[in-house]
């Protein structure tokens, strides 16, 4: 076993070292040279065009949290479909018709939760 001695680290280490060094160096920059003045147009509200009218720890409506998770669920399961496409030539017919027997289950269930009116906002 061959002896190793820190000096064979030293370039690692002059590595960490500068990159920290930039790192902190492009950090503190924007601090010393950035303008400093405030005025309205740039504290004003531009995400949704209108100025926030109620507290931002206001309950939200459980429709928005059921069309999310169901947005999730078959998002999810719409992705089981690119793996299949691309074994596609090896599977068989078996995972031919495993696949459609998956988006027939797949597609009941959005049918499902259409007619029940989860998918409905108002």
């Amino acid at each position: 076993m061959e002896n190793f001695t820190l000096s064979e680290y030293l370039p690692i280490l002059v590595f960490l070292i500068l990159a920290t060094g930039i790192a902190l160096v492009s950090m503190l920059i924007p601090v010393v040279v950035a303008p400093k003045k405030k005025y309205d147009e740039k504290t004003s509200a531009y995400e949704c065009g209108f100025e926030a009218f109620d507290d931002a720890r206001s309950k939200f409506d459980v429709r928005f949290y059921l069309v999310a998770i169901l947005f999730i669920v078959f998002d999810l399961e719409v992705a089981f479909l690119f793996p299949w496409v691309m074994a596609f030539g090896d599977i068989g017919l078996f995972g031919f018709f495993s696949m459609m027997l998956f988006l027939f289950v797949l597609t009941v269930g959005f049918i499902y939760e259409w007619r029940k009116g989860a998918l409905e906002w108002e």
